[in-house]
């Protein structure tokens, strides 16, 4: 029963954790989800910025539920980077610590710009 939990809640946090990324750098396009795209954003960036003064820069809560459930369930060797273990996961390619860590903020910021201004422009 226990491992069928563990497997659960590993299906879980790969659809749950991959869906949050993408909404995180596009649901700023949809009118319904931007001010809920804000937030989310907002979230991640205190996760990463707050959270990771004493955690370590970029720490992300949902990673580590994740990896803990993953390490019991026997995986180990995990990159830092839930976005780099998703690359390996899915193309068995393990990028750079710089490359990922670069392209997740550059591309959050973007993100997060782009939320602001829409937030900003449209709202009512």
């Amino acid at each position: 029963m226990k491992e069928t939990f563990l497997h659960l809640a590993n299906a879980f946090f790969y659809v749950f954790h991959t869906v949050l990324i993408l909404f995180n750098l596009f649901g700023w396009g949809h009118p319904k989800t931007r001010k809920l795209n804000l937030i989310s954003l907002l979230t991640t960036f205190g996760s990463w910025g707050v959270l990771g003064f004493w955690k370590g820069w970029g720490y992300c809560f949902l990673t580590e539920w994740h990896y803990g459930i993953l390490q019991r369930l026997g995986e180990h060797g995990m990159p830092s980077s839930y976005i780099a273990f998703l690359v390996q996961k899915i193309t068995g390619w393990l990028p750079g610590t710089g490359l990922v860590n670069s392209l997740t903020l550059g591309l959050a910021l973007l993100a997060l710009l782009c939320s602001v201004w829409v937030n900003l422009r449209f709202r009512k």
